[in-house]
């Protein structure tokens, strides 16, 4: 009966530790022979392949971090949070998978100065019609793609900021609410 229980906490350790594709530290608690209780703390970090591939969906190569963002038409970024390194080459690549227009269901990834107001940033571009949704010399965009349509895809390549969490949204209108997240300078 005691090996029953110790395989089966084992499984239930090993199966919690392989979901994961954060960083993410737990304690464990194991029961062994005689009552004795055994506690452990592992971390479970970012999974990667042999290619440099991470769950997030970014790839590092010779100094470029390759970072595939795509946007729907139920205005959702696969992606929450991305993560780089400060001074790293970023290639950002932004595709549509939804099938509706951009004058419908436009998409862009506008990379915003630290401190920025999102909500006010937001409210500004949603008057940009003209300059695809980006206000007219705005100093809070650091970095932004053209707007796409279902289908489509653009990139941008720059240079990752100092370090530090900067918000990252879509400033079609009314989409930020949805579609935004962290961009993380390490």
């Amino acid at each position: 009966m005691k090996n029953i229980q110790r395989f089966l906490m084992i499984l239930a350790t090993v199966v919690f530790v392989s979901c994961g594709d954060e960083k993410k530290e737990q304690e464990t608690i194991t029961i062994g022979e005689e009552g004795t209780v055994e506690r452990t703390t592992t971390t479970n970090t970012t999974a990667r392949d042999t290619a440099g591939t991470t769950a997030e969906g970014t790839t590092r190569q010779k100094g470029v971090v390759q970072v595939n963002l795509t946007g729907n038409d139920q205005m959702q970024f696969n992606l929450k949070e991305i993560r780089v390194k400060a001074g790293e080459t970023v290639r950002l690549t932004l595709k549509h998978v939804g099938q509706l227009p951009e004058n419908a269901m436009g998409h862009n990834f506008v990379l915003l100065r630290k401190g920025t107001d999102v909500v006010d940033f937001a409210t500004k571009a949603a008057s940009a019609s003209q300059n695809e949704y980006i206000p007219e010399g705005a100093e809070q965009v650091i970095v932004h793609t053209e707007m796409i349509g279902g289908g489509e895809e653009t990139s941008i390549e720059f240079t990752a900021p100092e370090a530090g969490t900067y918000d990252f949204i879509c400033s079609f209108p009314g989409h930020y609410i949805q579609m935004q997240g962290k961009f993380i300078v390490e």
